[in-house]
């Protein structure tokens, strides 16, 4: 009886913790898929397997849409065999990878819990063995665990779960993410975010000097190597990390303009309202909304607004859009990566004022000219607001309690005093 009863508890301990944890890594993935689409396509990248890239949007999807469903499935314990072997399959692909990736660093980081939690290539390799265990023990004991639906509405869970977050992932593809993870959200002030505060730690480093006499080597520290023996000859210097110092949350943000001079200063030291239309790649940017842009290009010349095209491109891509829009509007240089990080959208339309980050818009969603007037004579930052989480939170929780609020009621109607068996 005592092992039985540890084992239903072990049983439970492992879905709620590997149900969450499956669930928070498909949600915060869900509000950035573009940002997970990057990373998968680092991933086939480091492999070689460049001419799959194309697909790295459409995979991005299925896989969230698979680890949350999944995850949902085995919090609420529906079709608990089948959910606890698809977790079980999904750790045992990527155990294997991510030690890979621990040994061989083709990837920074493996981008599991997108931007919302960024871990070290080890650490995840670490949290996959963990989760690997109690997949494993889940699945040899899924008939020790709860369920919360019977056989008649459990189809329900997996059905709307995968639905919803396909829906949520488009959604926050085409609108910009609902939950901004990144260090350039709106209200940021840029410079503030690149400056280390006084006495913040620096990296340290152990150095090591090399140097050869008489035909034999011999390693120095850097309190006792001949700089002064010529006797001795200097082979090789060598240094190593023993422990990282503070690092700024934008820790490189360059703006060139065409004849290569910084202009960085230029757009986060203005002192007053300034536009840019962001283009990570001006070749293959929508010209969906060039018609928006011309009229927030003139409104911003009407009222002596700076107004920069932003761009990745070499100036052929440059001059592409420039023929594709009928631009005129000067344009700086950046790092593709950097703008794909400050906004997921080709093109997006940024509002700056004083160096802080005021407006952000995906090409879908550009602010008409009214609505910037509006928005300026505000003067306040217009992001999203802890409202589209709230409606996002009840969207999903609020269909799947009222189906299990009917789930009860059917059985109580029926005489039912527990729920079907379940598979």
């Amino acid at each position: 009886m005592g092992n039985s009863r540890m084992i239903r508890v072990l049983a439970e301990v492992c879905r709620v913790i590997t149900g969450a944890v499956f669930v928070f890594s498909g949600f915060v993935k869900a509000v950035d898929p573009m940002g997970f689409g990057i990373k998968l396509g680092e991933y086939l990248s480091s492999f070689g397997l460049f001419g799959l890239k194309s697909m790295a949007m459409v995979a991005a999807v299925a896989m969230i849409t698979v680890e949350f469903t999944a995850g949902i499935c085995v919090l609420l314990g529906a079709y608990r065999r089948w959910a606890s072997m698809a977790v079980l399959a999904l750790m045992c692909v990527m155990t294997p990878l991510t030690l890979y990736i621990s040994i061989f660093n083709p990837v920074t980081d493996c981008g599991c819990f997108g931007d919302a939690l960024v871990i070290s290539n080890w650490e995840t390799f670490a949290k996959t063995v963990v989760l690997l265990g109690m997949a494993l023990f889940l699945f040899r004991n899924h008939k020790e665990t709860g369920r919360f639906y019977s056989g008649n509405c459990r189809w329900f869970v997996p059905v709307f779960a995968a639905v919803y977050v396909a829906g949520f992932s488009m959604w926050n593809y085409y609108r910009l993410p609902c939950i901004d993870f990144r260090p350039y959200k709106v209200g940021v002030h840029i410079p503030t975010q690149m400056s280390i505060p006084e006495g913040a730690p620096t990296d340290e480093y152990e150095y090591s000097f090399i140097y050869e006499k008489d035909g034999k080597q011999q390693t120095f520290t850097l309190e006792d190597y001949p700089a002064n023996d010529t006797s001795w000859t200097f082979i090789d210097a060598k240094s190593r990390l023993l422990k990282k110092g503070y690092t700024p949350p934008i820790a490189s943000f360059t703006l060139l303009d065409l004849d290569a001079n910084d202009a960085t200063d230029r757009v986060l030291q203005y002192p007053s309202n300034l536009f840019l239309l962001i283009l990570a790649r001006a070749e293959e940017a929508s010209d969906a909304r060039t018609g928006e842009i011309s009229r927030l290009h003139e409104y911003a010349e009407l009222h002596g607004i700076p107004f920069y095209g932003l761009t990745g491109s070499s100036p052929t891509g440059i001059e592409h859009w420039r023929n594709l829009s009928g631009s005129e509007y000067p344009f700086l240089m950046a790092d593709d990566v950097l703008l794909k990080t400050i906004i997921r959208s080709n093109p997006g339309f940024v509002w700056l004022h004083n160096g802080r980050i005021m407006m952000k818009r995906h090409y879908e969603d550009f602010p008409s000219v009214e609505e910037m007037a509006e928005a300026i004579a505000a003067g306040e930052p217009v992001g999203k607001g802890r409202s589209w989480i709230i409606f996002n939170l009840l969207g999903f929780s609020l269909p799947l309690l009222l189906t299990w609020i009917y789930d009860r009621a059917t059985l109580r109607r029926k005489g039912s005093k527990h729920i079907n068996a379940d598979i």
